[in-house]
């Protein structure tokens, strides 16, 4: 685990060499793995553990994630940090697993795979003894394809061990074959063979849940039983949910799960926290579903404590912000009596900023059923939060630690096992035992890979206060907000500048490792990651201060934050750049109209160009009204002046203001953002005589993820840099001109 500050990296190891161009340098900081699960198993009467871990890292020769998974042995030992960890195997490949969970005692392992040859999926059962169970899931044909990401997924154990829950497709009818007079030779059906109904619903249109959810329509809930050895689709949900993030009662009478109301219509629910949903009891018995929750909320991440007394869930409001500050509720199981362990935080204060996570750790109580430790952001960090559900406190357990992202992978029998990262340090996997209540700081982290940090790279925290002008409530919000600067440390300064503003816009930049920015960073730039106001982790009243304010204040905040960097840092003013995307590139838009030349070159992926147009295309059409601080209904129909206000507030309306060279990078599978708002702008640059490059993912989506997709994303947008801000001197002495 690094050591060093923000403030440099010269006593680190050098791990990479020199790289000459931009997919060099971005395939070398790609290498290191991201660590994805963790999963530890006792042994040897609880002074031994089994830790196994699975990784992922981009495999550029076969363009695709490589995956694999890594054992390591925990032993108590003596001293501050009470561990010693050594690993005892070689990594092992794992490249047709699509999802895996361990069982309590860790004794069982279920693994669903993909059969290559067929294609089908396959629910595999180990234990000590090999394989036990293996069912052909796809040649039952109970359910279509098992849902192994996003927000319905779930693979669990019941607590004994004999029933595995998890969330598939609902089976729909499959299409014809061709019609008989197409095959030469076909007879004709039997009129008594035919099924009218089912013939007549092949093309009936199913709603989606949206981008990054285009296959994932009508969930329902799957129990593989191991003893009597049957598959079942669990009735009793009500038609109107979607379930999913499903767990077994303390019980295993029933079942827990979320669900989602899909009528009257779906809304797009990747990156939306503001959907209605509430926590529902399904018993199996008497097929009773019961909701647990409060009726008009937004719910998720159920988790049950060890003693299976109380059960952890995160909290919000439906509509508003697509994503905002949540609340920790706890209902105790027994009386059904829920209770709020961590309101929203309105005004963030040094000790606690509020909860901003999508997600609650998959093992996140401690041994006492009473602690509970997760991540989220915090300002322009994510710091682990030890929770005391009891008294309603917390403890941030990483504040002040070098590392700005911190990751918490599992929590079992006290043992905390994480990630943590920096901007110029990729994630190291590291374990702590968790103390007694009350004793939990300084806790002492034990290094079980420790990554080196990269050469080259510093960075620092700059705050950025706002000024105080205008009247009414938007005013009244001068909170300061942040920005990441990252800089090269073996170049001549002034470095030339790009600017980032994030996407979202209820999102945040935090200190984490992101190898393109790293990469950057080694190619001579330095990087401005702006957090304006309306990011996460700063409060519930920064996010709301961005409503009916889109196109205003994040830009102006965007702006003054460069323009204090400048001021503050060796940089230089007259090579700036602009990269970034979705609403990040909504606001670097507005930029290039008001401060025509001010950038010198510009990049963006999935740009927010034309607000109305995007009501009728985007999976998520509350959000354009919402933005604008105008009330939303599902059967509301855009009046001509909202549509005139959108528009306004649209950079493709000061699209005749722009003189700067502009890179569009789009995925014609975006459902977020239609890749035509690109198109448009690309149309409009170019018949004004402005440079402008198009690049079009035909199976590229709003994030534009894949490895091969991002490499490439990468590569054009650095040389696009390169080639309109100049190329740094090969000896050292500052950049050629462009």
């Amino acid at each position: 685990m690094a050591t060093g500050t923000e403030k440099g990296v010269e006593h680190a190891p050098s791990v990479i060499q020199a790289a000459h161009g931009p997919a060099a340098c971005y395939r070398e900081l790609s290498r290191f793995p991201a660590v994805t699960r963790a999963a530890l198993r006792a042994a040897a009467e609880g002074q031994t553990f089994l830790l196994y871990t699975e990784c992922s890292r981009p495999d550029p020769a076969r363009r695709r994630l490589l995956r694999f998974g890594r054992h390591y042995s925990l032993r108590r030992a003596a001293g501050p940090e009470g561990l010693a960890v050594s690993r005892t195997a070689l990594s092992a490949g794992i490249h047709n697993q699509l999802l895996s969970q361990d069982s309590s005692t860790g004794q069982r392992r279920a693994v669903l795979e993909r059969c290559p040859r067929q294609g089908h999926e396959l629910l595999q059962v180990w234990d000590s003894g090999g394989c036990s169970h293996s069912v052909d899931l796809t040649a039952l044909g109970k359910h279509g394809d098992v849902y192994t990401e996003g927000p319905f997924a779930c693979l669990s154990w019941s607590r004994s061990e004999t029933r595995l829950l998890y969330v598939a497709e609902k089976s729909w009818p499959k299409r014809q074959p061709p019609c008989p007079w197409d095959v030469p030779g076909a007879a004709w059906p039997a009129a008594e063979d035919e099924d009218e109904d089912e013939e007549g619903k092949q093309f009936v249109y199913h709603e989606d849940w949206g981008e990054a959810l285009s296959t994932r329509s009508m969930p329902v809930l799957c129990v593989l039983d191991l003893e009597g050895l049957s598959l079942s689709v669990l009735e009793g949900v009500p038609e109107h949910l979607s379930p999913g993030q499903a767990l077994w009662s303390p019980d295993d009478h029933g079942v827990v799960f979320v669900g989602w109301w899909h009528k009257p219509f779906r809304l797009g629910l990747s990156a939306c926290s503001n959907r209605r949903s509430g926590i529902f009891h399904l018993d199996l018995a008497s097929g009773c579903c019961e909701l647990l929750s409060a009726e008009n909320c937004s719910v998720c991440s159920p988790r049950l404590s060890p003693d299976g007394q109380r059960l952890l869930y995160l909290e919000g409001v439906v509509g508003g912000p697509h994503r905002q500050c949540l609340r920790l509720r706890m209902l105790t199981w027994q009386t059904r009596q829920t209770v709020t362990v961590l309101d929203v935080v309105q005004e963030p204060t040094e000790a606690f900023a509020g909860l901003y996570i999508e997600v609650l750790p998959p093992q996140c109580w401690a041994a006492d059923s009473r602690r509970a430790v997760l991540g989220t952001p915090q300002r322009s960090r994510t710091d682990l939060l030890l929770v005391d559900t009891d008294a309603s406190t917390v403890t941030n357990l990483t504040a002040g630690s070098p590392e700005g992202c911190w990751e918490l992978l599992t929590l079992q029998w006290d043992l905390l096992v994480a990630t943590c990262s920096a901007p110029h340090h990729p994630p190291s996997l590291v374990v702590a035992v968790l103390p007694p209540a009350g004793q939990e700081l300084p806790l002492g982290w034990v290094p079980v890979e420790d990554t080196p940090t990269v050469p080259g790279i510093t960075w620092k925290t700059l705050t950025v206060q706002p000024p105080c002008n205008g009247h009414g409530p938007a005013a009244q919000n001068t909170q300061a907000f942040e920005a990441l600067l990252l800089s090269p440390s073996d170049g001549i300064p002034p470095y030339p500048l790009v600017v980032c503003p994030h996407g979202g816009p209820h999102a945040v930049f935090d200190a984490r490792w992101r190898p393109s920015m790293a990469a950057l960073c080694q190619l001579g730039f330095a990087v401005l990651l702006v957090n304006y106001r309306g990011s996460l982790g700063f409060g519930q009243a920064s996010i709301s201060s961005l409503l009916s304010r889109v196109g205003e204040q994040d830009v102006a905040d965007t702006q003054l934050a460069v323009e204090q960097a400048l001021h503050r840092e060796p940089l230089d003013p007259h090579r700036l750049a602009l990269l970034a995307g979705s609403h990040g590139a909504f606001i670097a838009l507005h930029l290039l109209a008001r401060e025509p030349k001010r950038y010198q070159a510009c990049a963006l992926r999935s740009p927010v160009s034309n607000l109305p147009a995007l009501l009728g295309t985007s999976d998520i059409p509350d959000w354009r009204y919402t933005s604008l601080g105008l009330p939303y209904s599902f059967e509301r129909v855009p009046c001509a002046e909202e549509v005139a206000t959108m528009l306004l507030r649209s950079p493709i309306a000061q699209a005749a203001q722009v003189q700067t060279p502009v890179l569009l990078c789009v995925g014609a599978r975006d459902r977020r953002v239609s890749p035509t708002q690109a198109l448009e702008l690309y149309r409009v640059l170019r018949a004004r005589g402005v440079p402008a490059r198009l690049l079009w993912y035909p199976e590229g989506g709003h994030a534009l993820a894949g490895v091969e997709t991002e490499a490439d994303v990468f590569k054009n947008c650095a040389h696009w840099l390169l080639q309109h801000l100049g190329q740094p001197r090969r000896d050292g002495t500052g950049w050629h001109s462009p």
